[in-house]
């Protein structure tokens, strides 16, 4: 049995809204949430016996006066990338950058900086060509002049798409023997570029090709890296969304890895829930019980305009690239759900949504709705899905995985959505309409795409581009929190007697100052996973120090 912990006077978000109480968490779960009488000065504390009542008897644990803070469960990552995370936090980050010529700088810089490793393949990302002038990405000429001889990878913000260094390619080419693509094989490759962007399948296979230069131990220093900036924004669970053309099977075990390790030191990091994108045999999968969900992707992203769609973008004259067809997503849902696995796809444009929406439907046709329903299978990003489409995933039980930056970001007049499908943007993304549906959310950022934001990420939610598919304050919580769990075919994410003990609390005295974007994005200054700290101060005998070492503005009277 562990030591108790008590958390006194916060301001404590349940399951009916926040309340004034003291949280007292023992062996990974919450024991109680107590209102806090209101005639008892702060500071005052009692101590905690081994037991969890209070009292002079027994043996002390850790006490910590949060001064009205807001506490909320810890929040769910509903879909990460944790080697690619805590890559491009090491590589140049180029999301800022307003143009071409600016990006270039940048990465000009990273190239030459002291720490540089020349052998070393760069890594840059998070450039976007909508807001620069001319919007056109810059070319591999140009890059190559920014970089001289370095190999690099420089990815858009939506990593569909991507520009990479004649050095890079010539590495490819220097490791053939080993397997590598030679530029011969590239260039016959769909989506190849002779100087601009690679997308599909070229994109594809390049990146495969650079991950697979990687050392491991910078892979798994990437996935350790991702896991604790993690902790640090409040989340307490992600969902790693492996993929072939993605990542490597081993980096949710890795994480599983880092995890365990972590609690053998008495500290923590956030739950990982593993999933691997691959259709076909499901071995691996029954083996590690991942579901064989994610980025098993139908189409690819607006921004590379490789999303599957009815009509042509507004910007440019292709239709985007579907991946799968009807047959291709029914036969792997009616497989996975024989299998007790869960299903799911990336699916983005209208065309690749009817699609799957349409596989699902014969899916359900083949093997029965109930069976659907009972597997909780789940879609991600769904961004342009009619009323009636939501309607069949409400019917069949499929959770919808959405990332709600991405309106936050790209959504509205004159922005990315709007320059590449017209009046087609003004459907997207529609969260209330799937709420309304009986349609269960579960938000997470598709990292690093968009950052592990959780607040960021509400913010957007209940300020959409179209204020009528704005949620409220409370369902964005619960996707966000609960509906993460959820999504995973598991119970949490609720302050309650009895729920796993993974919290977070934050230097905000109310939860409508933590959701004003006039407001800075509120400090996380502790994240519980399982009862233990994943972020926050410890004293020297293991205990939680006080928070008032870690605020910015102390104790609000």
């Amino acid at each position: 049995m562990s030591r108790p912990l008590l958390l006194r006077d916060g301001l404590v978000l349940t399951p009916a809204g926040t309340v004034p109480a003291d949280v007292l968490v023992q062996d990974g779960r919450v024991v109680s949430v107590t209102p806090v009488d209101p005639t008892r000065s702060r500071g005052a504390a009692r101590p905690v016996t081994e037991g969890g009542s209070t009292g002079q008897e027994g043996r002390l644990g850790g006490e910590v006066e949060l001064g009205g803070r807001l506490v909320t469960p810890a929040f769910v990552d509903a879909h990460v990338h944790l080697a690619a995370t805590g890559l491009a936090a090491q590589g140049a980050d180029l999301s800022a950058a307003r143009s071409a010529a600016e990006a270039l700088e940048l990465l000009a810089v990273h190239a030459t900086r002291d720490d540089a490793d020349e052998q070393a393949v760069l890594l840059g990302h998070g450039w976007d060509e909508t807001g620069w002038p001319g919007g056109r990405p810059f070319s591999r000429t140009e890059l190559d002049r920014a970089v001289g001889d370095r190999p690099a990878y420089v990815a858009r913000v939506d990593v569909h798409s991507a520009v990479v260094s004649t050095a890079l390619l010539r590495l490819l080419e220097d490791r053939a023997a080993a397997g590598q693509p030679t530029a011969t094989d590239l260039a016959a490759l769909p989506g190849w570029s002779d100087d601009g962007p690679l997308t599909r399948d070229a994109h594809h296979t390049v990146r495969g090709a650079y991950h697979a230069l990687l050392p491991p131990t910078q892979r798994r220093d990437a996935v350790a890296r991702a896991l604790r900036a993690a902790a640090a924004t409040g989340v307490g669970s992600v969902h790693e969304l492996g993929a072939p053309h993605l990542s490597d099977r081993a980096d949710a075990l890795v994480a599983e890895e880092k995890r365990a390790r972590a609690e053998q030191s008495g500290s923590a990091l956030p739950r990982v829930v593993g999933y691997w994108g691959e259709r076909g045999d499901l071995a691996f999968n029954r083996g590690t019980g991942w579901g064989a969900a994610g980025d098993i992707c139908v189409d690819g992203a607006v921004g590379s305009r490789t999303a599957a769609l009815v009509e042509p973008y507004a910007d440019a004259p292709t239709t985007g690239h579907l991946y799968l067809t009807v047959e291709d997503v029914a036969d792997h849902v009616v497989a996975c759900t024989e299998a007790g696995l869960q299903a799911g796809f990336h699916a983005i444009g209208d065309r690749a949504v009817a699609t799957t929406v349409a596989g699902l439907q014969r899916a359900a046709a083949h093997i029965g709705a109930g069976a659907l329903r009972a597997a909780r299978h789940r879609l991600e990003h769904v961004e342009m899905v009619t009323a009636s489409q939501v309607e069949v995933l409400a019917e069949l039980g499929v959770t919808a995985s959405v990332q709600p930056l991405f309106d936050g970001w790209w959504g509205g007049t004159g922005r990315l959505y709007d320059q590449r499908l017209g009046a087609r943007h003004r459907g997207m993304n529609p969260f209330a309409t799937m709420h309304a549906a009986g349609v269960a959310l579960a938000f997470g950022s598709d990292s690093p795409v968009t950052p592990v934001g959780p607040w960021q990420a509400l913010r957007a939610a209940v300020r959409h581009s179209d204020p009528g598919q704005s949620l409220p304050a409370g369902v964005a919580l619960d996707a966000h929190t609960r509906g993460g769990w959820a999504a995973a075919r598991l119970e949490g994410g609720t302050l309650e007697p009895g729920a796993p003990a993974d919290l977070a609390v934050w230097d905000v005295w109310s939860l409508e100052g933590a959701l004003d974007p006039g407001e800075a994005v509120p400090a996380c200054l502790l994240t519980l996973v399982g009862g233990r700290p994943a972020h926050g101060a410890l004293d020297e005998h293991g205990t939680l120090d006080d928070l008032d070492d870690l605020c910015t503005g102390g104790a609000r009277a």
